[in-house]
């Protein structure tokens, strides 16, 4: 019987229905993952950037600061004034240290070999144990590369040292003054944070610095490590008009003159304050200025030059606070004071100017002058007789500019002190420069006994800086510059971002009235007039001498003054001296001015190319003799009766401030 075979079943397929709902399903699924797929596209097309920084926030990330350099400030040759050096601080980075067991001994083991005064072993034991997750240790701060690069080197020599790890150095900058105290009023200083303290650190504290820069790294989506610098911005330069050889002349004149009075007649300085100018009158440069008191730019705060240890630690903050503030300011720019006969000039220029006096004018000098009630003396009590418009000036007589005062009157007298600046700040590139308008009279207040003092310098106050540009319109032909310090910004590679040539403000005088002011003033010091203490032999100069009593009047505090220029012809420097209560029996000599100025001049004329161009007389008359206060200077012996009640009365109006050395006058 044949057997037959067994008919297998052909597989059972989905029925149409459930092929449908497949389909369905399917199809349900590739439209999701095409809106999917549209939705990212979307999502990284318009916030990208936004989650990307969220998933690179949420991985490894570092952040270093890169601190920029500020600026170096020059002399006007390029010798370096201040200038900021780099320093390291050293770090410790325990999380990376204690990665590897193998890393901790040898690291340690350098660490002392190479900071062995500076580092100590059971520290950084201490904070590898107690703190082994810290990132961010500093072992000691703002050492000089000289000091780390030994430990640099090891670090960087892996085939020898593979286990040296988890340490790095922070840069940042420190402020260096390679000269200590020179121009210390003019430089200034800077506290932590690059700002700065007064000077042109203050000034153009702005210029100086720049913006910091910074690093980041990151582990990117693909946990690779990427990293992105922004450099920083590195601040300007300044070269100054200072020149630093006339400077360290001016300040070791000052320094001579302070050693050789102290104590000589009173146990104090040689001096309250002494202050010191040289300009360029063609630009109204300045080419030095110096002060007593002044201080250490390197160690500002140290009052030990001037202070005891134990009135140091007697003093509170408050007062340690003025004493430095004392000791910080610019007598030059800051302080007011009478400036006594220096002013006559200005006094004659406006008269000439207004046709109110004329060259040929004569003055009877009796020795004294009546304004109403009051007597006010002159500096000769017995009279120098009849004075010449040039005499008057050689003699500086009061009376007689007293007599001119009149002819000139209230309105021109009131005018030209606008002209020439006074009550008016020069804005001068310096800060703490003293307001000085209300120190002086307006035309309506200008009484008859006002306007007679305030011709010979009593009875107003002004400030050195004012006098000094003032006085260079008068010598070179009337044009008035304002004064700065500052030549040239120039940015870290030496180009020129601003240059000041000179800034012409105002013609003061006609060149006609300044060549005349100059024959006056070169017969002060040339011939027999109160400024031969100054004269340099065979060098032809000009100038006047200054003499104020100070308040409160009648207690022999007075404040000398020279100013000068040179040559004759064609003026190349101004140079301004004042000694505020010189160290003496007799202060009333305006030869301790005049001799700081002539031991200057004869240091700074062969640098400054200035020659010799008059005959040197050998014999005894051409001899410089010290001029004492018995009538041969141009300061009364005592003050004037009527003009000290005056200006007792004008006090207690207010409209005449304290003595100079009051610093809440200023």
């Amino acid at each position: 019987m044949k057997s037959r075979k067994k008919r297998t079943r052909p597989p059972k397929r989905f029925s149409k229905k459930m092929q449908k709902k497949l389909l369905v399903v399917f199809a349900i699924i590739v439209i999701l993952l095409v809106a999917l797929i549209i939705r990212l596209m979307y999502i990284k097309q318009t916030s990208g950037k936004k989650y990307e920084k969220i998933v690179l926030s949420q991985q490894g990330y570092d952040s270093t600061l890169i601190p920029y350099q500020r600026g170096s400030i020059t002399d006007s040759k390029g010798t370096i004034l201040a200038t900021s050096v780099d320093v390291y601080n050293v770090i410790l980075d325990c999380k990376v240290l204690n990665s590897d067991e193998k890393n901790v001994e040898p690291t340690i083991e350098a660490l002392m070999q190479c900071f062995p005064d500076t580092l100590e072993e059971g520290t950084i034991r201490e904070l590898i144990v107690k703190k082994p997750e810290s990132q961010y240790n500093v072992l000691a701060k703002r050492l000089p590369y000289e000091q780390i690069h030994q430990f640099v080197e090891l670090q960087n020599d892996e085939k020898n040292h593979p286990f040296i790890k988890g340490v790095w150095f922070e840069k940042e900058y420190i402020r260096k003054y390679p000269y200590d105290s020179l121009a210390s009023a003019v430089v200034g200083f800077t506290t932590s944070g690059n700002l700065g303290m007064n000077g042109v650190e203050y000034f153009y504290n702005s210029e100086l610095n720049g913006i910091n820069g910074r690093e980041y790294g990151y582990l990117n989506s693909d946990s690779n490590y990427e990293k992105n610098v922004r450099p920083a911005v590195n601040g300007n330069n300044l070269v100054l008009t200072i020149d630093a050889n006339i400077q360290t002349v001016v300040e070791k004149k000052i320094s001579d003159f302070l050693k050789e009075n102290e104590n000589k007649f009173t146990q104090r300085a040689g001096a309250e304050h002494i202050g010191v100018i040289v300009m360029d009158p063609n630009n109204a440069e300045v080419l030095a200025m110096a002060n007593y008191p002044n201080y250490d730019l390197t160690n500002p705060w140290d009052l030990s030059a001037y202070y005891t240890e134990e009135e140091i630690s007697a003093m509170d903050e408050d007062t340690k606070l003025k004493a430095l503030y004392k000791v910080w300011m610019n007598f030059c720019t800051t302080y007011t004071y009478e400036p006594g006969s220096t002013v006559k000039p200005f006094t004659v220029a406006a008269g000439l100017e207004t046709g109110t006096l004329d060259d040929s004018m004569t003055f009877l000098c009796d020795g004294v002058e009546q304004i109403a009630t009051h007597d006010i003396h002159c500096v000769k009590r017995a009279g120098h007789g009849l004075e010449t418009m040039k005499k008057a000036i050689m003699d500086s007589c009061n009376d007689a500019l007293m007599q001119m005062s009149y002819k000139i009157g209230p309105a021109n007298f009131a005018k030209y002190q606008k002209i020439f600046g006074f009550g008016y700040k020069t804005n001068i590139d310096l800060p703490g420069e003293a307001r000085t308008d209300g120190l002086i009279y307006k035309e309506s207040d200008l009484t008859t006994l006002n306007l007679a003092t305030n011709a010979f310098g009593q009875n107003f106050n002004t400030t050195m800086i004012q006098l000094a540009s003032a006085f260079c319109s008068i010598v070179n032909g009337g044009s008035y510059y304002q004064p700065h310090v500052v030549k040239k910004i120039t940015d870290e590679s030496g180009n020129i971002i601003a240059e000041n040539k000179g800034t012409l403000l105002k013609e003061t005088i006609s060149k006609q009235t300044s060549d005349l002011l100059k024959q006056y003033l070169y017969g002060t010091v040339s011939e027999e007039g109160t400024g031969q203490y100054a004269k340099v032999p065979g060098y032809s100069m000009g100038g006047k001498t200054g003499t104020a009593q100070k308040l409160p009047r009648g207690q022999d505090n007075y404040l000398v003054s020279f100013i000068g220029y040179a040559p004759q012809e064609n003026p190349q420097l101004v140079i301004y001296c004042v000694v505020d209560e010189p160290n003496a029996e007799e202060q009333a000599n305006s030869a301790f001015a005049q001799g700081i100025v002539k031991e200057i001049l004869t240091e700074i004329f062969p640098y400054m190319n200035i020659y010799p161009d008059e005959e040197v007389r050998d014999d005894k008359e051409g001899e410089q003799q010290e001029i004492s206060p018995d009538g041969t200077t141009d300061v009364p012996e005592q003050m004037p009766e009527g003009a000290q009640e005056a200006m007792e009365e004008n006090d207690r109006e207010g409209r005449i401030d304290a003595p100079a050395d009051n610093p809440d006058a200023n």
